[in-house]
């Protein structure tokens, strides 16, 4: 039986997902699961709902949760809003959005991609463009994932919602929030949105495990039209839109994660929507500031090309002509800073530093300094002073 080194001090998380979870946090989700019949379940439940809504900026959404993960609440979205045969637009913005098509069509629903451009974010015309093409309406909804981990490339997605109204085509506005909720701009209802999916542990600092959809009234008439033509049980919204606990779940609910959404939730909102996302953007600025003076020495780059762009979650770093998975190995074996490696395309490419969640400024300067070490310990060519340029955009951010 192997033995686990033993390394002294925390340990230094900074993956885009699962994220550092506060400690109220697990202390929640280390909470007794109750009776069902239990008083106390329905207002956690409807605590949960509630506090959701009010970080999605929606009014009345119909909130649906799942004991799934992200790629759960995706099948979610497609077996509810489309049938087997019928047509959705997934705007290309690499690995994830080629995963969520490759999920689509394994369900029977034909996939129109916008062209893609490594490292840029989706263009409105794309889409557009797509939209005005299609003059029968067979494309049904429109799939956007707003940021974009792999190459932690954020989109536009007001920018996307007005180019699909100047093309006063009818087809619904579904959004991905996996790596953007809880620390970028988001605002369902006045952005023009209709579902919303995303899940637990990134910026809503909780373990990974829970999943949710969020869906407007349209897109609810869209599922009813669906019924009988879409094979589904677990994930119909429909047969969830009871207030009965153990209908409203398809069978038990998952108690735990819910506690801890709670908890999450009442942090989030004791520091302050607006404060979380200044934090995200002072976090963000002092990583992006590190990276560029890294990238003078001609080996690391930012994989997106569009500073605007550049995601609050997660900065993807290109590498030429060193290991990625190496540098990765050593920051984590020496200096006990876990960071992330690339997906799809980007694998053996690229790594990435998360900043988003339960993330302080202190925490990032020391990943940051971790991750400096392990570059100069492989002589890996970089920059100069690039922990005094974050500090210096630490101190320079606006909270």
């Amino acid at each position: 039986m192997s033995k686990e080194a033993y390394f002294a001090g925390l340990r230094f998380l900074h993956s885009p997902g699962p994220t550092h979870v506060p400690k109220a946090v697990m202390d929640a989700f280390s909470g007794q699961p109750m009776d069902m019949a239990d008083p106390r379940l329905e207002p956690l439940i409807e605590d949960c709902e509630a506090g959701l809504r009010r970080v999605l900026k929606t009014e009345a959404a119909h909130i649906f949760f799942y004991a799934a993960n992200g790629h759960g609440a995706w099948e979610a979205v497609t077996v509810n809003l489309m049938a087997p045969g019928q047509q959705v637009l997934i705007a290309s913005t690499g690995h994830f959005s080629d995963y969520w098509a490759e999920m689509t069509e394994a369900v029977g629903v034909s996939v129109v991609r916008t062209p893609y451009r490594e490292g840029f974010p989706i263009d409105p015309e794309h889409v557009e463009q797509a939209l005005v093409a299609d003059k029968a309406h067979a494309i049904k909804a429109v799939y956007i994932v707003h940021t974009d981990t792999a190459s932690s490339v954020t989109s536009d997605v007001p920018a996307i919602r007005q180019a699909m109204d100047r093309s006063k085509h009818p087809a619904l506005l579904v959004v991905d929030v996996v790596a953007t909720l809880g620390a970028a701009p988001f605002a369902m209802d006045q952005w023009g949105v209709n579902v919303v999916m995303g899940a637990s542990q990134k910026g809503l600092m909780c373990p990974p495990g829970m999943a949710f959809c969020a869906a407007d009234e349209r897109a609810i008439a869209q599922t009813r039209a669906t019924a009988g033509k879409s094979p589904r049980y677990y994930w119909d919204w429909i047969r969830r839109l009871n207030s009965a606990a153990y209908l409203k779940f398809c069978g038990t609910p998952p108690q735990n994660m819910l506690m801890a959404l709670r908890a999450a939730i009442q942090l989030f909102e004791r520091e302050g929507h607006e404060q979380v996302l200044a934090r995200h953007r002072q976090l963000a600025s002092a990583v992006q500031a590190a990276v560029g003076v890294w990238s003078t020495g001609g080996v690391l780059d930012f994989v997106c090309q569009v500073p605007a762009a550049r995601s609050v979650s997660v900065t993807s770093i290109a590498v030429k002509g060193a290991d990625p998975d190496e540098i990765r190995r050593v920051v984590r074996e020496s200096y006990n800073v876990s960071i992330a490696s690339g997906l799809g395309p980007f694998r053996g490419r690229v790594f990435r530093i998360g900043h988003l969640g339960d993330l302080s400024a202190p925490m990032v300067l020391g990943c940051l300094a971790g991750v400096e070490a392990g570059l100069r310990a492989l002589a890996i060519p970089i920059g100069d002073g690039a922990i005094e340029a974050a500090t210096r955009a630490l101190g320079s951010a606006k909270l």
